[in-house]
């Protein structure tokens, strides 16, 4: 288990100095250490909250940014919010070291786990917000999510890539992709939805998200890679 003065090294990494430093636990603890670690609850609802301050201060950067087509500041939003680029900025916080997990969780690579980390990196934008407010969540975001636009669509990170795997999918086989739901569980607050892929009748790939267009977008992804086409 992480000892918990090793905090006061992420609050400095990141310039936040938590009041309610009941909150900054909370951010940091995965479900599997409820049990020793129930005084603060897990990080779920944090997530949740910390997702929707991160798509609406994102908007509100693009939005004065740029005036680009509504379709292309959505595909940059994306790329900006997206798991693999919040693991990208957990894996610079160091976030794994700070996280509570079970024994279980741990030792079966739960600190380098993308999931875990993009979702951490969520709650702690919702613990900023409620912490801190608005414009400290904004700070937050702007200096270590948003400044990374540039690199981003200069790896070609803001394709959609439900949009570019369509395309492959008709000029390859002239047949356009469907997606159908799988599985949809966990309460409300927290569900995560399963969907999969399909050119004609063959399923290609399955994706997992905590929306249903975000399982489209991973089955997408999975599905550029398991056919070569990425």
């Amino acid at each position: 288990m992480t000892n918990p003065t090793s905090l006061l090294g992420l609050e400095k990494l990141t310039n936040v100095r938590f009041k309610n430093k009941d909150l900054l636990y909370q951010a940091l603890t995965h479900r599997s250490a409820l049990r020793e670690r129930a005084k603060h609850g897990h990080n779920e609802r944090l997530e949740f909250l910390g997702d929707a301050v991160l798509q609406l201060i994102t908007t509100e950067y693009l939005y004065h940014l740029s005036d680009r087509p509504e379709g292309e500041l959505t595909n940059w939003r994306s790329a900006l919010v997206q798991g693999d680029h919040l693991y990208e900025v957990a894996m610079e916080l160091k976030l794994g070291e700070y996280l509570f997990l079970s024994r279980g969780e741990d030792s079966s690579g739960g600190r380098t786990k993308k999931s875990n980390l993009a979702n951490a990196v969520e709650a702690f934008i919702g613990a900023v917000f409620l912490d801190q407010g608005l414009d400290e969540a904004r700070k937050f975001i702007h200096t270590f999510i948003l400044t990374h636009l540039k690199q981003l669509i200069a790896k070609g990170k803001h394709r959609d890539e439900k949009s570019v795997f369509q395309e492959m999918a008709q000029e390859k086989t002239g047949i356009t992709p469907t997606y159908s739901l799988v599985t949809e569980s966990g309460p409300d607050h927290s569900k995560v939805f399963v969907c999969a892929v399909f050119i004609g009748s063959e399923k290609v790939a399955v994706g997992e998200g905590n929306t249903k267009q975000k399982a489209e977008q991973d089955a997408a992804k999975a599905a550029l890679k398991e056919k070569g086409w990425k």
